[in-house]
């Protein structure tokens, strides 16, 4: 009787990164560019609110609060457009609570679209949360001939 060995969680974790193609120059993954536009768009987006003056429903919105965030977003948007990992990661980690946020707004769901509203955010938001996980890893290996990726 021939057992296999179980790989252990390390041996995985090799096994996936030797699986990983460095970025070429200048390569940019799909998903990165998918959240550098979602990024584009919700600075954009939040700058032309506060331009027109909208009112937020339940609570005091800043000029400078708006300006701060979409001043971050198009940070974030520039860093993904270059394939940078602190953009990515910075864009994650935001991503990350919008979808805790969403779950938890599913509690005081009281109308259909407050309930199928977070359902998509959480579908979309987390498939995009995945696939950003992969272009990270990408991002962070260093190209073919150098020993490190600096910047």
């Amino acid at each position: 009787m021939s057992e296999r060995k179980r790989l252990s969680a390390e041996e995985k974790n090799a096994a996936v990164r030797a699986s990983l193609e460095p970025l070429a120059p200048g390569e940019r993954p799909g998903a990165v560019t998918v959240a550098m536009v979602i990024a584009l768009l919700l600075a954009l987006g939040n700058l032309a609110l506060l331009a027109f003056g909208t009112k937020v429903q339940g609570g005091t919105a800043t000029p400078l609060g708006g300006i701060l965030f979409a001043f971050l977003m198009l940070a974030a948007a520039a860093g993904m457009w270059r394939a940078r990992y602190w953009a990515v990661l910075g864009f994650q980690a935001l991503l990350g609570i919008t979808l805790v946020i969403s779950a938890l707004s599913l509690v005081r769901a009281s109308n259909l679209l407050g309930f199928l509203l977070p359902i998509v955010i959480l579908g979309a938001g987390g498939t995009l949360f995945w696939k950003l996980i992969r272009a990270m890893a990408r991002i962070q290996l260093p190209t073919r001939g150098q020993p490190g990726r600096s910047e």
